[in-house]
């Protein structure tokens, strides 16, 4: 059960870096080309989409998973607990909080906006407080589930021994 539950755990957090990784190379950088209208659209059509069962599994499914599987292996002794707690501090802190603090609040401005009924200088406006800030974040995000990843693997190298 100790194997498994950490193979679900680096597979969702390998799922997580991933969707982060390629927002921050990819994605923002391809809206980021586009009028500020249809970086808005598009950015408020995304946080949309990207709210469905398989992202809530993956990214709440390891505040499930993490604090579990630091339970068994903090009783079993194992030589993989510290990388965990490592990884669980990585992803609660740098991927959790920064998303709560930072990507939900800019989210939520976002989808309260009525683009339609916005000047050419408040979309430009709403656009120059916002995409930095968010990139910005999400590079966070990115950097800190990356990592907690690297000591995922790391743990399940030393389980395995």
């Amino acid at each position: 059960m100790n194997t498994l539950l950490l193979i679900i755990t680096t597979v969702f957090t390998g799922l997580m870096a991933g969707l982060f990784y390629a927002w921050s190379i990819s994605v923002t950088p391809g809206i980021g080309q586009v009028n500020n209208e249809n970086y808005l659209q598009a950015f408020k059509a995304m946080n949309r989409a990207i709210l469905n069962p398989a992202f809530f599994i993956a990214f709440m499914g390891l505040l499930v998973l993490f604090p579990i599987l630091l339970y068994v292996l903090y009783r079993s002794s194992s030589a993989a607990f510290a990388p965990i707690l490592i990884a669980t501090l990585l992803y609660v802190f740098g991927v959790m909080m920064v998303t709560i603090v930072g990507n939900v609040p800019l989210n939520n401005a976002l989808e309260a906006l009525n683009i339609e009924a916005m000047s050419t200088m408040e979309m430009e406006q709403f656009r120059l407080g916002f995409e930095g800030r968010w990139n910005r974040y999400n590079w966070i995000r990115t950097i800190c589930s990356l990592l907690s990843l690297i000591f995922l693997v790391i743990s399940c190298i030393r389980f395995s021994n």
